[in-house]
């Protein structure tokens, strides 16, 4: 019997952590009790060793459907035979507000997961096991029962013990619990699974769960009814808006990348990466697109962990610069990059790797996607303070004397640095926004120094990286390589889109690098890895809004609908897309989802008649 493909998930959480729930209705990726703790499920990498949690009806045969329920993530998985009907509801309980203590509120269950199982029609005998395995699958565990549930004891030290409530007999076998029972149309049973210090007794009877759900159902629909975006393709806009909201982090505003590790960019091979960090790069890239929907308060929590980031860095004097590409959601703790020996791997991909390796590498870009973020929060949320501002001219002190390093770049290639366009690219806007900050807010500033650097950068892309044979800007100085990466050129504002060397750039970019909407990053064998991968759905993104900032805006429209069709049932996206349409990669991808709110909004206001884009 073949895993689940990666598509073939819905997920929840609440923004501490996240968990995968498949068409089967088995939770079988999930890590407590953070983003970036080790795995108690991992099923989907190892269906042997790696531990899962399943409810399922004992239908001969069956289809299954998912939805999410409106405007929130709370999972709904349906289960539909001619003997029956089943509705399986997961979320996780999403935590008030600091000192937000509402009369009547639900109390809150700390990374709960929270499950209910309903008969809408028939009498059906449904089956549970909860299997956990923790420490990615590492540590053994004992299992105890006591008037509360079961509590699954790891046996690693440091590995906080977990409570699962059953409001129905189960039994123990071998260090799992599991059981049938049997339920009639209209009948239900919630289960409940979090850390036994912080739950205490986590039952949960049906008026529990109506209440619980209602308030977590609401804390979504009111974060979603800020957004301001009304135009074309509001559904899938909106859904990429909380998926981008469920990477973050309730307390601190960092963003993760994706909420998994080790799903492979191509089957079986080797490229398994942790995404469960915080990226400067993505976390920019995301502000803007809450910005753009007219999300603030992410700004501002985001602002205030970036503070601590930097003023952390600038003390250091790391001698790669004093921002690291990656960050922990919490801290700045080092990322030390492990294999997992144990794990088997999605269908294969191995190693398994926890960690990243990234983390110390230079990569220059961060600069300018980081100037670029404060440059619009300035612009349409809150302004940077007298010490921001220093701090900012600090780090452009330090950028002026090291943006011509080679570096490993947004890519982040294993192999030897590289004088890469994109970090050069990075490295002007950077300048350039600093400027136009001190232009347009009044800050003092060395601007005449900074101008000079800025203008520096733009002859040195034109002299540099522009391929006269190829009629196209390259991935590195003096190569021939083209790179998907360049399609953010226009989008940063550094070269109008309607240029001769854009539009042949765009050329060349559609005839190598991009099938029928799916654009790959760039050629392989260059970053020093074994083997292929997908195409990159954030360059496909990128494609569409170049090619509407360009004019082709009826040739967008359609490349946008057929790269909306390759979203899973639910409207989410990993990180690539194989040959055969299965997504690849890190799922769900919140650089995938920002560069699609990107290209919707820009694409909407230009199929309504107005210039496209207010921003910048």
């Amino acid at each position: 019997m073949r895993p689940p493909l990666i598509e073939e998930h819905g997920v929840i959480g609440n923004m501490r952590t996240a968990a995968l729930v498949s068409l089967a209705g088995t939770i079988d990726f999930y890590c407590f009790p953070d983003f970036d703790s080790p795995s108690v499920f991992a099923e989907l990498l190892d269906a042997e060793k790696g531990g899962g949690f399943s409810i399922q009806p004992r239908f001969e045969a069956m289809r299954t459907r998912q939805l999410y329920l409106p405007e929130t993530n709370v999972l709904m998985t349906r289960f539909l035979s001619a003997s029956g009907l089943v509705e399986l509801t997961d979320f996780m309980p999403v935590l008030n507000e600091p000192g937000e203590a509402r009369p009547g509120s639900v109390p809150r269950r700390y990374n709960q997961i929270v499950r209910n199982v309903r008969v809408v029609r028939g009498e059906v005998t449904l089956t549970l096991r909860c299997a956990p395995r923790f420490d990615y699958a590492r540590s053994a565990h004992s299992v105890t029962q006591d008037a509360a549930g079961f509590v699954f004891q790891p046996e690693a030290e440091g590995v906080i013990p977990m409570r699962l409530y059953s409001p129905v007999p189960l039994s123990l076998e071998q260090g799992d619990v599991a059981g049938e029972f049997t339920l009639k149309g209209g009948e239900s049973a919630t289960f409940t699974f979090g850390g036994v210090e912080q739950e205490g007794r986590c039952g949960m009877d049906q008026a529990g769960f109506d209440a619980c759900l209602s308030e977590t159902a609401q804390y979504w629909r009111k974060w979603l009814a800020t957004s301001h975006y009304q135009g074309r393709w509001r559904e899938i806009v909106h859904r990429s808006a909380l998926i981008l909201k469920l990477c973050s982090n309730h307390e601190h505003g960092s963003l993760i990348a994706a909420p998994t590790f080790g799903l492979p960019e191509r089957l079986g091979g080797a490229r398994n990466w942790d995404y469960r960090f915080s990226w400067l790069r993505d976390s920019a890239f995301t502000l803007y697109a809450f910005m753009r929907l007219g999300f603030t308060e992410e700004v501002r929590k985001f602002g205030g962990w970036m503070k601590l980031r930097i003023e952390s860095g600038l003390k250091e004097h790391a001698p790669n610069g004093p921002l690291k590409p990656m960050y922990r959601v919490y801290n700045t703790a080092p990322l030390p990059e492990v294999v997992l020996d144990n794990l088997a791997g999605y269908c294969g991909s191995r190693p398994v790797r926890v960690g990243n390796a990234a983390e110390t590498q230079l990569q220059l870009d961060i600069y300018g996607e980081l100037l670029d973020s404060i440059y619009l929060s300035s612009k349409y949320a809150n302004g940077l303070s007298n010490d921001g501002w220093k701090r900012m001219k600090e780090l452009l002190a330090w950028l002026a004397d090291n943006w011509e390093r080679p570096d490993e770049g947004i890519w982040e290639v294993r192999n030897e640095p590289q004088e890469f366009l994109h970090s050069r690219l990075m490295c002007w806007v950077a300048f350039d926004r600093a400027i136009r900050l001190s232009e347009k807010r009044s800050l003092v500033a060395p601007v005449a120094a900074w101008r000079a650097v800025r203008d520096k950068i733009h002859e040195d892309i034109f002299d540099n990286f522009w391929n006269e044979p190829l009629q196209s800007f390259v991935q590195s100085k003096g190569s021939d390589t083209l790179d998907a990466s360049v399609l953010l050129m226009p989008l940063v504002r550094f070269i109008n889109p309607t240029d001769p060397r854009w539009l042949s750039t765009l050329a060349a970019i559609e005839r190598h690098l991009s099938e029928d909407g799916i654009v790959y990053r760039y050629t392989s064998g260059i970053d020093g890895l074994d083997g292929h991968e997908g195409g990159f759905l954030a360059c496909s993104f990128w494609l569409i809004e170049c090619l509407a900032r360009s004019g082709q805006v009826d040739k967008a429209q359609l490349l946008f609908g057929k790269v909306l069709g390759y979203a899973n049932h639910l409207g989410l996206y990993s990180e690539e897309l194989g040959s055969n349409g299965d997504q690849l990669g890190n799922f769900p991808q919140a650089l995938t989802h920002l560069a699609l709110i990107s290209a919707a909004c820009y694409l909407d206001r230009r199929l309504s008649g107005t210039s496209g884009d207010t921003w910048q």
